[in-house]
């Protein structure tokens, strides 16, 4: 069983979730996001329901030096790493401000680079460990800057699992579909009005438990839900103009 697990984006929605389900299979957590109070407030639960250890670490991921705090508390040692911050976007990408399309960019792209580049010594050297790069089936298919970013941590994701798994170290891009959290509620889109159908809905716990059970049989890719897997496989085979179309009609 894992002994340490660092989750980034760990104040609500998958992140929180992550770091609840490590923690009842007996991990102790260390919370990063940037909301000291919701860190807290998670940290607090993890406690009382399953005595695990949890450390908070209040940290901004585009910060550099607080970047620089989080890399090192990586290198330090830690068993698994979940690599779940990030954002979204506006699809109109030309509306978008360009400021805010190089943070997503970081955020995605560079930060999960430099805390998996932070772990790999630790982990090489003790022949074990494990990446959890939280993706999204948005990577499989074009969808804006924010399919972008995510095809690049699936991508990096198979290379990696191909590089260092017979060493020990399994990397596992976990890619759900729609989820159930605050995510929407960020981009200024309530409930309800995200133009996604209902049956296209996934739920948090059942998105961690998937993503954890294919990290531990150290698997590449992992697609929770057959309804997304499915998807994902006729996107390949589809044009991209059609392919464009139905992936826009969610937000």
């Amino acid at each position: 069983m894992t002994r340490t697990a660092l989750v980034t984006g760990a104040s609500s929605g998958l992140g929180a979730e992550f770091a609840r389900q490590l923690a009842a299979r007996g991990a102790d957590v260390i919370l990063v996001a940037r909301d000291r109070a919701a860190l807290a407030a998670v940290a607090d639960g993890i406690r009382s329901t399953c005595g695990s250890n949890v450390e908070v670490l209040a940290a901004d991921l585009l910060d550099a030096d607080d970047l620089r705090a989080v890399e090192a508390r990586v290198a330090a040692g830690v068993d698994l790493l979940v690599n779940n911050a990030g954002f979204g976007l506006d699809l109109a990408f030309e509306a978008n401000d360009i400021a805010d399309e190089v943070r997503h960019l970081r955020l995605h792209v560079e930060v999960a680079m430099r805390l998996t580049h932070a772990a790999l010594p630790a982990m090489l050297a003790r022949g074990e460990g494990r990446i959890v790069n939280v993706a999204s089936v948005a990577g499989f298919v074009p969808r804006g800057t924010y399919g972008a970013v995510k095809g690049w941590l699936i991508s990096f994701s198979r290379w990696a699992n191909v590089a260092y798994a017979p060493r020990g170290v399994t990397v596992t891009a976990v890619c759900p579909g729609f989820v159930h959290t605050n995510f929407h509620e960020r981009l200024g889109l309530p409930p309800g009005q995200e133009g996604v159908p209902p049956g296209m809905w996934l739920d948090a716990e059942t998105v961690v438990r998937e993503g954890l059970r294919d990290a531990a049989r150290g698997r590449a890719v992992s697609i929770p839900s057959w309804r997304y897997t499915l998807l994902v496989a006729a996107s390949r085979v589809l044009p991209d103009r059609v392919v464009v179309r139905a992936a826009a009609r969610g937000r």
